[in-house]
């Protein structure tokens, strides 16, 4: 075999065990991932809803549990999304409708400024508190992906309700009195 030749065949040789190689490390990473990637459970009526802690545009705490005996809506939202624009005036009529009846609303922001939320806010006259999922936590816990999500948790702290999109003015209020205590 000429010289030409041998290098040639050493160097395929070469190559296919780096793509061997490649391909081995590709589906190990991939097993391995798999193995440890943390079991992140879907959410469903019925489930006791977590519990979490986050701050308003005020500086105050607000946990779940401590609503526990209330009905609470629970509204995910972002700034730029223009569905949660249009429901945030007829939540806050309708938390103000609901409050005394024991329905509370918190309207967990993901991850933007308090500057963007505070101006948002401002700019609704938003009466309810605003939090902020600053690391994404709650929103992880609660497997939200599109914005608007509302969660209806019941006054014993289970999920009544997942609601994706856009809610109207009657949906709102139907959902606060499907929440609200006896």
């Amino acid at each position: 075999m000429s010289e030409k030749k041998k290098n040639k065949k050493k160097n395929r040789v070469i190559m296919r065990s780096i793509i061997l190689f490649l391909l081995i490390a590709a589906i190990g990473y991939t097993l391995y991932n798999n193995a440890t990637a943390e079991d992140v459970s879907v959410l469903k009526v019925g489930d006791e809803a977590p519990d979490f802690k986050l701050v308003d545009l005020d500086g105050e705490s607000h946990q779940l549990s401590d609503y526990k005996g209330q009905g609470v809506f629970l509204n995910f939202w972002g700034t730029w999304c223009k569905p949660c624009a249009k429901e945030m005036p007829a939540m806050d009529r309708q938390y103000e409708a609901f409050k005394e009846d024991g329905v509370q609303v918190l309207a967990v922001n993901i991850a933007q400024s308090d500057f963007e939320v505070q101006s948002f806010a401002d700019q609704y006259n938003l009466s309810f508190p605003v939090v902020i999922d600053k690391t994404k936590s709650v929103m992880t816990a609660y497997n939200i992906i599109p914005l608007p999500t509302t969660v209806l948790v019941n006054p014993e702290g289970n999920i009544e309700r997942i609601i994706t999109g856009e809610m109207t003015e009657q949906d709102i209020e139907g959902f606060m009195e499907e929440i609200k205590p006896e």
